[in-house]
């Protein structure tokens, strides 16, 4: 008897909790094999196969990726690891080992889009299906008040609308045993090293400890982000966005985490922060899917200037360096610079500032973010840009906008101890 095998292609999925496509490969199959790709359209790779500095966040993914490997070998296998192109070798790898079937989870920026259509292209040519799972949000599309061609451009009306009537299911379990389909050679983890690092590590128990530990002291659940730079008010994040953006940390995981600690400690305005931080990943990932893409080229939804090239290049340089003529927001950028993460306030703050003090395009930043943040996630940070330049002008929000005001409360609320975010 022939014997089913299923291909798992990781991607920001890197965990066995609450992993719906692990646990189906797992059921549907015989014995499975998973895949990482290390995609060089991502980063720049040497001759010897270290990828290039320049992206905070690769020593974290190297560490993530390393330890789901590390999980998988306990449970009695290993991670394929390729440095390519998904669409180049997925068809290969079907024919080597005889794949019945490839699992993955569906993205909603361009990029992976395109990519999961190319890998789909390629498997159909040698009919085999490329199946979708959707995992990385904290309401599953079925479980929405609305479809998601009607869910409400309006982040209020998403909120009251699913906190009321959508319901967020329990975690899948982590699977008990998993039988592995052997690979000839399993590939090793690309080299990097990064010159500093804030003592975040990647991967998935690291993510676990992370959110056990913030509700070790109760209702204080404030992780203290480190202060790099003199001059800022110690201020608090739960930190938990970079394990959440690479999937090491399911939104479930955390959401059922918060509602345990009202159990033990009653409900707290920090605890509705957190969760408020959840429901604004899914909104922006929903608002990706519904658009299909344009959610960023709507009408209104970006400020014009004068564009002067020369300009705009040494005004972007200043604030990439931390050399504006705004303190704080110096101070912000050099520490996301050195570290890799800054507080959701903070990000408004200096997004703020670029756009709408020194007049540069918001785009020009939101690419910078996607270089410079360990927790980069391409709907969340397009998204909250995209609302930055708007500036009140659209259904996104129908505030007037004040520069002024707008800054002292960034100000205020990057500062506060209470303003926590994911």
């Amino acid at each position: 008897m022939k014997l089913r095998k299923v291909l798992v292609w990781f991607r920001n999925d890197l965990r066995l909790h609450d992993n719906e496509m692990l646990v189906e490969a797992i059921a549907k199959s015989d014995s499975i094999l998973p895949v990482y790709f290390f995609d060089p359209r991502y980063y720049e790779f040497t001759e010897d196969h270290k990828i290039q500095p320049g992206n905070n966040r690769v020593q974290f993914l190297i560490e993530s990726v390393g330890a789901l490997r590390e999980s998988l070998i306990k449970s009695g296998g290993n991670l394929l690891i390729i440095e390519g192109k998904p669409e180049d070798h997925l068809p290969q790898l079907v024919e080597q080992y005889d794949i019945a079937e490839v699992y993955h989870h569906r993205e909603v920026a361009t990029k992976e889009t395109v990519i999961s259509s190319n890998v789909e292209d390629a498997l159909w040519k040698i009919k085999v299906n490329l199946k979708h799972f959707v995992g990385h949000t904290l309401y599953n599309k079925e479980d929405l008040p609305f479809p998601i061609k009607d869910i409400p451009d309006v982040f209020a009306q998403f909120k009251k609308k699913t906190e009321r009537d959508a319901i967020v299911k329990e975690c899948f379990p982590v699977p008990e045993a998993i039988v592995f389909t052997e690979a000839d050679d399993w590939g090793v983890l690309p080299e990097y090293h990064m010159n500093q690092s804030d003592g975040r590590c990647g991967g998935e128990q690291e993510g676990l400890i992370h959110l056990d530990e913030l509700f070790r002291e109760g209702a204080d659940i404030y992780a203290k982000v480190s202060n790099r730079s003199q001059g800022i008010k110690p201020r608090y994040s739960s930190a938990l966005s970079p394990w959440l953006a690479l999937g090491c940390l399911s939104p479930r995981k955390v959401y059922w985490a918060i509602k345990e600690a009202e159990r033990q400690f009653g409900l707290n305005a920090n605890f509705n922060q957190l969760v408020l931080g959840l429901l604004w990943r899914d909104y922006f990932r929903f608002m990706f899917k519904k658009h299909n893409g344009n959610f960023l080229k709507e009408e209104g939804i970006a400020i014009e200037s004068t564009y002067n090239q020369e300009r705009e290049i040494l005004q972007l340089q200043k604030w990439k360096s931390g050399r504006t003529e705004n303190a704080t927001v110096d101070l912000y950028m050099k520490e996301l610079n050195a570290s890799g993460f800054i507080s959701h306030q903070a990000r408004l703050l200096v997004a703020t500032y670029l756009i709408h003090v020194m007049k540069v395009k918001w785009m020009d930043g939101a690419i910078y973010f996607e270089e410079a943040l360990i927790d980069y996630s391409p709907a969340s940070n397009w998204g909250n840009w995209a609302i930055v330049a708007d500036g009140g002008k659209s259904t996104l929000s129908k505030s007037i906008f004040d520069l002024d005001k707008h800054l002292k409360i960034l100000v205020t609320e990057a500062n506060n101890p209470l303003a926590v975010s994911i």
